[in-house]
C-alpha cells in the first residue's frame, strides 16, 4: 500500500503542470503592463525630443533671419556711397591682374 500511494503521488506530480493557469495568466499581465509603460515612455520622450528639436530649428532660423538682416544692411549702406564725394574718381583704365593659382601641386 505504501508503494501505490508513492506511485500515484509521483503520477499527480507529473501530469500537473510545473505553473498553474493562474500564475502564468497572471506573469503574463504583469509582463505585458511593463512592456506598456515602457511603450508609453518611449513615446512620450520621442514627442518630447521632437518638441525639443523643432524649437531649436524655429530658434536657428531667427538667428539667420537677424544675421541675414545685418549683412543686407550693410551691403545696402556699401552701395549707397556715394564715391565721388568721398573723392574717388573712375579709373581711366581699368585691367586685371593675373593671380597664380593656388593648388596643391604648386
Amino acid at each position: 500500500m505504501h508503494d501505490s500511494r508513492g506511485v500515484a503521488r509521483s503520477r499527480a506530480r507529473a501530469a500537473r503542470a510545473p505553473f498553474s493557469p493562474v500564475t502564468l495568466a497572471v506573469t503574463l499581465a504583469v509582463t505585458l503592463g511593463i512592456v506598456y509603460i515602457a511603450l508609453i515612455a518611449v513615446v512620450m520622450s520621442y514627442g518630447a525630443l521632437t518638441m525639443s528639436f523643432s524649437q531649436s530649428v524655429r530658434d536657428t532660423e531667427a538667428s539667420v533671419a537677424a544675421l541675414e538682416a545685418n549683412y543686407l544692411a550693410r551691403v545696402s549702406l556699401i552701395t549707397a556711397t556715394d564715391y565721388a564725394a568721398l573723392g574717388y574718381e573712375k579709373p581711366a583704365k581699368e585691367f586685371f591682374v593675373p593671380k597664380a593659382a593656388v593648388t596643391a601641386l604648386r
